[in-house]
């Protein structure tokens, strides 16, 4: 008689209600994330305004990522991530958290995610992934030539798309080591789902900041 256990038996051995424990216990985490990721660094009205912008532009991006990868990753990158990015960098107080009382390094130190400095690396070889074609248009073989400009921003595209998904999976696989694997996999489902959460969070952001307001005031109340 084998001693090692099968499949059935393993799920056997949880019970429902430990199924349901572990479900709510995954959102309950993601939550907190979330929770922290807003009130930490989404002071700005102008921010979350460019985060509704930003989310909607993801959804678009993400149904014709079914249809045209290449194309979802322009819009994607160009539009969706650098309104995204500007928020926190132009516009996201930088100065002593009152609110949270924390320094601008604290929040730098514990950002699950990344955080400016990883940010200023990741977009920056976002940048400079156009010259590779330059120098070499079918990146010394791995891509298929594609004659004119709108091949080579098809292959931009596509660079751009392989970069968006390997920053997740290296970030996500970095922090199962310095965290755990939950926070790695909790962390990656939050990107993933933050269009969705985004457009519903900021969704009146556009409105207040119409109105004349600057700062999240409830975030200041909380």
């Amino acid at each position: 008689m084998s001693n090692m256990l099968d499949m059935n038996t393993i799920d056997e051995m949880t019970t429902p209600s430990e199924k349901r424990g572990k479900v709510a216990a995954f959102r309950e985490q993601l939550a907190e994330q979330r929770w922290d990721d807003h009130r930490y660094y989404h002071h700005s009205l102008i921010n979350q305004s460019l985060h509704f912008l930003s989310a909607s532009t993801f959804l678009v991006a993400y149904v014709l990522l079914f249809h045209d990868p290449a194309m979802a990753s322009l819009l994607a990158w160009c539009v969706a991530m650098t309104s995204r990015q500007a928020g926190h960098f132009f516009f996201e107080p930088k100065g002593y958290d009152h609110s949270n009382e924390a320094s601008q390094a604290y929040k730098e130190e514990i950002k699950v995610g990344y955080n400016l400095f990883r940010k200023v690396v990741f977009m920056s070889i976002w940048a400079l992934m156009p010259v590779l074609l330059l120098v070499s248009p079918t990146l010394w073989g791995l891509l298929s030539p594609i004659p004119g400009p709108m091949g080579f921003l098809r292959h931009v595209g596509m660079m751009w798309l392989a970069l968006g998904a390997g920053g997740l999976v290296f970030r996500t696989v970095q922090l199962f080591f310095i965290r755990d694997v939950p926070t790695g996999l909790i962390w990656a489902t939050k990107i993933i789902t933050d269009p969705f959460n985004d457009f519903r969070q900021y969704r009146h952001a556009p409105v207040r900041l119409l109105k004349g307001e600057r700062v999240d005031g409830m975030i200041e109340a909380r």
